[in-house]
């Protein structure tokens, strides 16, 4: 087994002191190799060392422009650090360069979220789900997103879906709950937020929205 492949097992069994031996090992074998630089950001970013990361990476794509995983391994850091520009354009790069995996698709999305450009996002989230329709919390972020853009019957069938593979998800019921309430359907409404405050009690958005709706009621 080469250390590459040695330090991914010690990673898979939290061993991070050994994982980081082996690609250190891996990189003095072979320094102009970007996956060992990758594996090793990768070392460093679990164990907290965001900067020593980043540099790993940036070393990778120096090597490899072509370096897909580099620029994903860089944007989740980004994400983290709440630096979302940064964040976007390591996820569209990650994209371009040929990282077609529902992880990217999820974070490029979220990201996009974040930065309010629902309408980009989109067909991200849409690829995520498609690429993995068992995902629940991408599931949610896809409704979500139709929700803001409007789209309130088609969000809620996917917080439908949400629900019925994570039945615990209280964010989902309430936000089910806004759509029965934007169509007006107060009773239905009820009901979501009541389920969302059993699983959560303290969900101060759903009891917010339900002071609403009984003055409505009312």
């Amino acid at each position: 087994m080469d250390k590459n492949q040695s330090g991914i097992e010690f990673m898979k069994e939290g061993k991070l002191d050994l994982a980081a031996e082996a690609f250190h090992d891996a990189i003095n074998e072979n320094p102009d190799d970007p996956v060992a630089y990758i594996n090793f950001g990768n070392v460093l970013a679990l164990a907290g060392s965001d900067d020593k990361a980043l540099a790993f990476y940036n070393k990778a794509i120096t090597l490899d422009e072509n370096a897909a995983t580099a620029y994903y391994g860089a944007g989740t850091l980004y994400y983290s650090q709440e630096r979302y520009e940064e964040a976007k354009k390591c996820f569209e790069l990650a994209i371009k360069k040929g990282l077609d995996t529902t992880d990217n698709y999820f974070m490029l999305g979220t990201t996009l979220m974040i930065l309010e450009q629902s309408t980009k996002a989109l067909p991200y989230l849409q690829r995520c789900v498609e690429l993995n329709p068992s995902d629940a919390e991408a599931i949610y972020q896809y409704g979500l997103c139709l929700a803001q853009l409007k789209m309130v019957e088609d969000a809620k069938t996917q917080f439908e879906k949400c629900v019925e593979i994570e039945p615990n998800h209280a964010d989902a019921y309430y936000n089910l709950g806004m759509a029965y309430a934007l169509q007006d359907n107060g009773e239905k409404a009820i009901e979501m937020f009541e389920k969302a405050l059993e699983i959560q009690p303290d969900h101060e958005y759903t009891r917010n929205a339900m002071k609403h709706i009984e003055v409505i009621e009312e």
